[in-house]
């Protein structure tokens, strides 16, 4: 049978995320079947529905007061808010530091399976606290998310 469901994964042995990852770092990964490139499916990723747009809207009211960027930095080549540092054929990593925490999202493409992962090194109590919160839609989120790369791919 054809798999379909996003699952919760480890992270792909070849995503440069290892390189980030020290003790204590938040990395939770998802993965479902689709032979999508990366850059693709992260442009699917990226393109969020209504209510996931609004979810990222009252993110950005309630952090504005802490100095938590809305836009991310400005760069030449962008997913979304994120600036892309890197892109090949097998994985696009996006994101950027901010005062809180540092963050990278990698959407990996490998074996007929697409994976979204999300790697994050907290600064200070803000960034944990952050984290916490928003936790939830973020899972919510990246599972939905896949599940439209998924239903693009068919």
């Amino acid at each position: 049978m054809f798999e379909t469901r996003v699952k919760r994964t480890d992270l792909p042995a070849s995503s440069l995320l290892h390189k980030r990852l020290q003790s204590g770092d938040f990395l939770d990964c998802f993965s479902v079947a689709s032979d999508l490139p990366p850059r693709r499916a992260a442009e699917i990723i990226t393109a969020f529905p209504t209510w996931a747009t609004a979810l990222v809207r009252l993110r950005g009211l309630l952090v504005a007061p802490f100095g938590v960027s809305k836009t991310g930095p400005d760069a030449s080549d962008k997913l979304g808010i994120f600036p892309v540092e890197h892109d090949d054929e097998t994985e696009v990593i996006a994101g950027f530091n901010d005062r809180h925490l540092d963050f990278r999202v990698s959407v990996h493409s490998e074996n007929g399976r697409v994976s979204l992962a999300t790697w994050v090194h907290r600064h200070n109590l803000g960034g944990r606290l952050y984290l916490a919160l928003i936790l939830p839609f973020h899972i919510l989120i990246a599972r939905n998310a896949l599940a439209r790369v998924r239903h693009a791919s068919t």
